[in-house]
């Protein structure tokens, strides 16, 4: 969120406070509002890496998705199980990735939807 906010220009800060605003409202109104889209790429990114150390765990008995993969599909030499378990995990993955990237779009002023 730092990183996101740190990234904006100033202007728009030196402006509100010209205008008389207090920090709370330049917060809410100012730096939210134009860093809005940046964050919710970084809770998209943020969301596809739980995704798939979660995936990883199932390795090492953390249970999922990514432990039944392992335990059905490898070590039962049960293919078919093993492409399911890793197409579901690209499609949740994309499905996030699309959808926080839409809403991403959607919310930056900057970019036509």
């Amino acid at each position: 969120m730092e990183q996101n906010i740190t990234q904006l220009g100033s202007g728009a800060v030196e402006a509100s406070r010209a205008m008389g605003a207090t920090s709370g409202q330049i917060i809410r109104s100012v730096l939210l509002v134009d860093a809005k889209p940046a964050l919710i790429g970084s809770i998209t990114i943020t969301t596809v890496s739980f995704i798939s150390y979660s995936a990883m765990s199932g390795l090492v008995g953390g249970g999922g998705i990514g432990d039944l993969a392992i335990r059905y599909g490898y070590y039962r030499y049960e293919t078919e199980t093993m492409i399911v378990a890793c197409i579901l995990m690209v499609l949740l993955v994309s499905i996030v990735q699309y959808g926080g990237t839409r809403i991403a779009r959607m919310t930056d002023k900057r970019v036509s939807a």
